[in-house]
């Protein structure tokens, strides 16, 4: 059994709906998600059992008092008829204190101070007033009926008890009663709290569970972007030198189509290892290492290999011993940056430059003069950096692009290292 909130579906626990008839009609409508609150929720059959025993007390409690008008003499016959027909309708009152708990309350207050046989009617009505409402009600009808017991029983002595036993014993029995219903109330208030809880625990892990999916997916759009573009500016740049010169030596085609071929084999290695951890939904161990810092001279080959001219000035003494997801980010950022000098600065001398020790951090810079010559503009421009400056931030870095003075364009990144 399902209920469908908004966009979301709840599920009702089988055993929750086969035992709803255990608990309070006001509880249970509020657990059960699928109960469409239209009006007084319908009662449940503990609330029948309930609502019984207490018609039941509240008749027991006035037959008693009825007999002990039957032997006081000092009652007239009068008065004993209208407390036993208020009695009466006192007792048939308690079927409507769900509905009204307050008005009912409110009524037994006079009606209890004229009706003796009405006291049973009276207790059940507070008790009801302190499960059902907050405690400002009950403490202003609770105070009237504590006040109003010692002129009660000044009016109208008990025959079996001495006035200050018969007074203390009332207001001893209302604080009880009242003490009890509140304790049913919180009891509820406690139920429902954890349900709240729980319902918001669930919330909350939910989004938890978007939120890593969408971090997931952007990591992979970013090592699609990263991987897949210097890919395919390598098939781009040699694939447009052999439209160009048809009448190239035959080495240089034969170079060119072999990079070509390598470069394609590659971009769909790595798209097959991207489809595969969204197949998958984590990323698999097994497919090949992640570049790191040490890859970085086979990366300025394959850029030089494709035509551009790089000039690498690696100052780090010993690239193994940086941690690899530093090395990693480092690596992707040079070749974000070789890719967009390549698209955007063809035919210049790239730079790159890498310095940094354990403790101080690693400095990577990319710069490029500026262009000669016309550059048409590539769609999808700017994206490229955006998505390395939120990998440099992710990596506790931080990193710095933008042309310079000269005309040309500079990349600049520190990673932590240390």
């Amino acid at each position: 059994m399902s209920t469908v909130t908004g966009d979301r579906t709840a599920q009702v626990p089988q055993a929750f709906v086969g035992r709803r008839w255990l608990l309070p009609s006001a509880v249970a409508d509020e657990l059960d998600p699928a109960v469409e609150r239209r009006g007084r929720p319908r009662r449940t059959a503990r609330d029948w059992v309930v609502d019984t025993c207490c018609f039941l007390l509240a008749v027991g409690i006035g037959l008693a008092a009825a007999q002990t008008l039957d032997s006081d003499t000092g009652t007239p016959h009068s008065l004993a008829v209208v407390d036993q027909f208020f009695g009466v309708l006192a007792c048939g009152a308690v079927w409507l204190r769900r509905r009204w708990p307050l008005g009912l309350a409110v009524a037994m207050v006079p009606v209890g101070f004229v009706s003796n046989t009405a006291g049973g009617a009276a207790m059940v009505a507070v008790f009801t007033l302190a499960v059902h409402r907050p405690f400002r009600y009950v403490a202003w009808i609770g105070g009237v009926q504590l006040a109003l017991a010692p002129l009660f029983f000044w009016l109208r002595p008990d025959p079996d008890l001495p006035y200050a036993g018969a007074v203390v014993f009332t207001e001893l029995l209302t604080l009880t009663v009242i003490g009890w219903g509140m304790f049913v109330r919180s009891k509820r208030q406690l139920m429902l709290s954890l349900r709240d809880r729980a319902r918001r625990a669930e919330t909350e892990a939910e989004l938890r569970a978007e939120q890593a999916q969408r971090l997931a997916r952007e990591a992979i759009a970013r090592e699609m972007h990263d991987v897949l573009a210097h890919r395919l500016t390598l098939l781009s740049v040699h694939a447009g030198a052999l439209e160009f010169r048809p009448d190239a030596p035959r080495e240089e085609v034969a170079r060119a189509a072999g990079v070509i071929r390598e470069s394609a084999h590659e971009a769909l290695q790595d798209l097959r290892e991207i489809i595969g951890v969204l197949r998958a939904g984590e990323p698999d161990d097994t497919g090949r290492p992640q570049p790191t810092l040490g890859a970085l001279d086979a990366l300025v080959t394959e850029s030089r290999e494709a035509g551009m001219k790089v000039t690498l000035a690696n100052r780090v003494t010993d690239p193994a011993a940086v941690p690899a997801s530093v090395g990693r980010t480092a690596y992707r950022i040079a070749q974000e940056a070789l890719t967009n000098a390549r698209k955007h600065a063809p035919g210049t001398e790239v730079t790159v430059t890498v310095t940094g020790t354990p403790g101080d951090g690693l400095v990577i810079a990319v710069r490029n003069p500026p262009p000669e010559g016309e550059v048409p503009h590539v769609p999808g421009s700017g994206q490229g950096l955006i998505g390395l400056t939120e990998r440099a931030t992710l990596a506790g870095g931080r990193l710095e692009h933008g042309p310079e003075e000269s005309g040309g364009f500079r990349v600049r990144a520190w990673l932590p290292w240390g």
